[in-house]
């Protein structure tokens, strides 16, 4: 028989126990230390029926079934609530059934002893197992030292993680105290732990308490006020854990799994994403979507989070078959009644998207499929005008042929006055979409264009964490390098929102927020990851790689920039070209690709009189041949 089924009869037998010795104290303490009855037989068989009634109550109020070792207030309220009809039983059966009845005394006295008895027994087993964890707690001293923790924030969070914390001995975390900044709760005691200062006094608390971690506990906390607590944090020596915010927690709940490691986006402190929902539904609910890349970084997000949306159908199309697959068994695994389908197809094949659209006939169409590798592009330019620009004419031509309701475009903030092939072919195809929003009737083109993204595929985050674990140097090709960084959800979200704004032919442009100073993030991720910049991990500085930007520009001079309902989401009005020539343009440059009629720096040079504000960075040794 298990430990538990043991505590069970234990305490099922002392309950028993309990209300016999309380009944019988109590009538010997009314009655002048005589039992009620001739014989005392009758006070006996009385006491029996009662005590099978407490327990038979008890046992209803499942008071045998709880862990009182993590007890809560509804747990003991059960306690109170079952001894109160307990002893109204057991009045109702003294003076209905017996023949010699016990004084209401006696019954008012051993009621209320028992709820205290059966109150304590409880306690008893909570006590004796806090003392068996704290005895296993100084075994584990002697062969390991316990981790110091201070707590951000003394709330109900800071609360509940404390009892987590206590709950898992063999964590051997130790709180040293709290710190917050209300005025009202310093030196007040959360949970038996004081808090000991405020925000700014966490420095000199981590070097007098030799804090090793310190656990932000605030999920009601804005980004911005979550920003302003770790840049205090970050510059000391101990390590950074938060828990999730509170739309999370109401989703996951808040358990020692919550706690997290500080990740790089927590320090960027971004304006909360209020959304219109109803709008957005509007164009995906009950509707065809259709999301090219969808297996990507974007594309991906962008199906999880149209998943949600109840769409008729969801339609992921891309060329990767790995990531594919992947996102197929994550949105059948989350969304059983999704209907799903993944394509494995390239936007390259016009007559194969033809067939998808002319299949499936789908309504709303996320074009995210591209080339968006910077320098891998500079090297094979074609790849990008092949992928990226005439992936693009494929997808557009066909959603006006089959008359879808929305087009759009993910672009980049690396379209706007571009110095790189990549970015250069985003405007093109920012041009292909005002063009074909100009001559189609049926289908709103828009496009939405954004800035780097964290986490992202072949972003800069994902390969300084590689580089830290791999003990640096950390490479970064100029110290004053800027970007602008957003989370791929939030930038999806606004992607989704710019979308029920389109009424054709806009560049959505996507508030980035601040631009970030890649040394400094390079410094932040080396402290987040537990080392010394400059010390323990070396940042290397390289040099400025073909056509890379010192800062990039989300919107050119001459497109303006108009507001929308959403504070995050602007509209740059289309500058003009000749969208006549456009199209007669693209077709003779896909017959000069396909025939290989032009070196590699002959590409860039057409793609500069098509796209004026292109300036290629031309150099000899690195061009292809077509």
């Amino acid at each position: 028989m298990k430990f538990r089924q043991y505590k069970k009869i234990v305490m099922f037998l002392s309950d028993i126990g309990i209300v016999f010795l309380l009944y019988f104290l109590s009538s010997l303490l009314i009655h002048d230390f005589r039992l009620p009855g001739a014989d005392g037989n009758g006070f006996y068989r009385y006491v029996f029926v009662i005590s099978l009634i407490y327990v038979s109550v008890f046992y209803f109020f499942r008071l045998y079934g709880s862990l009182w070792t993590v007890a809560g207030y509804y747990d003991y309220m059960n306690i109170v609530l079952a001894n109160i009809l307990s002893g109204s039983i057991a009045v109702f059966y003294d003076l209905l059934i017996l023949d010699e009845k016990l004084s209401l005394p006696v019954i008012i006295i051993s009621s209320g002893g028992v709820l205290l008895g059966t109150l304590g027994n409880r306690m008893f087993f909570r006590i004796y197992r806090r003392l068996l964890y704290e005895k296993k707690n100084i075994k584990g001293k002697n062969q390991s030292r316990n981790k110091n923790i201070l707590i951000v924030g003394a709330g109900e969070a800071a609360a509940l993680i404390i009892k987590e914390i206590r709950n898992h001995p063999e964590l051997s975390m130790q709180i040293v105290g709290l710190v917050d900044d209300s005025d009202y709760k310093q030196y007040a005691r959360i949970s038996g732990h004081k808090v000991l200062g405020k925000v700014r006094d966490i420095p000199e608390i981590v070097g007098e308490c030799a804090v090793d971690e310190i656990l932000l506990a605030i999920p009601s906390a804005s980004h911005e006020e979550r920003r302003e607590i770790l840049e205090v944090a970050k510059n000391t020596p101990a390590k950074l854990k938060t828990l999730p915010g509170v739309y999370e927690m109401v989703d996951k709940g808040l358990n020692i799994k919550s706690i997290r490691d500080v990740e790089i986006s927590d320090l960027l402190g971004r304006k909360e994403i209020h959304l219109n929902n109803g709008k957005i539904s509007e164009y995906i609910e009950g509707k065809t979507v259709l999301v090219t890349g969808g297996g990507g970084s974007i594309g991906s997000e962008l199906s999880r989070q149209i998943a949600k949306l109840k769409p008729k159908q969801l339609i992921i199309v891309d060329i990767y078959e790995n990531n594919a697959y992947a996102i197929e068994n994550e949105l059948k695994r989350n969304h059983p009644n999704l209907t799903l389908l993944v394509l494995i197809a390239s936007v390259r094949d016009k007559k194969k998207i033809d067939w998808i659209f002319k299949t499936y006939r789908p309504e709303t169409v996320f074009h995210a499929a591209a080339h968006k590798h910077v320098p891998l592009m500079e090297t094979s330019p074609e790849e990008a005008i092949k992928n990226n620009v005439f992936g693009t004419l494929n997808v557009s031509e066909s959603a006006h042929k089959y008359e879808a309701e929305k087009f759009i475009l993910i672009s980049t903030d690396k379209a706007v006055n571009p110095t790189n092939i990549m970015g250069a072919s985003k405007r093109l195809c920012e041009m292909i979409v005002q063009t074909m929003d100009s001559t189609s009737s049926k289908t709103d083109y828009v496009a939405v264009r954004f800035g780097n993204v964290l986490g992202s595929n072949g972003s800069v985050i994902p390969l300084f964490k590689e580089q830290i674990r791999n003990g640096g140097p950390v490479t970064l090709t100029h110290k004053d390098i800027v970007r602008y960084f957003m989370t791929i959800p939030e930038a999806v979200q606004l992607v989704l929102q710019a979308g029920s704004y389109a009424q054709g032919g806009e560049i959505f442009v996507l508030d980035m927020g601040e631009p970030v100073k890649i040394y400094d993030l390079a410094e932040n991720l080396i402290r987040l990851s537990g080392y010394e910049p400059h010390k323990e991990i070396q940042i290397k500085i390289t040099g400025l790689r073909p056509g890379e930007k010192l800062y990039e520009e989300l919107l050119m001079a001459e497109e303006g920039l108009e507001s929308t309902p959403n504070e995050l989401i602007f509209v740059g009005r289309p500058n003009g070209f000749d969208k006549g020539s456009l199209k007669t343009t693209l077709e003779k440059l896909e017959v000069d690709i396909h025939d290989e009629r032009i070196s590699g720096d002959q590409l860039k040079e057409i793609i500069h009189e098509i796209v004026p504000t292109y300036k290629p960075d031309i150099r000899k040794e690195s061009h292809s041949v077509i």
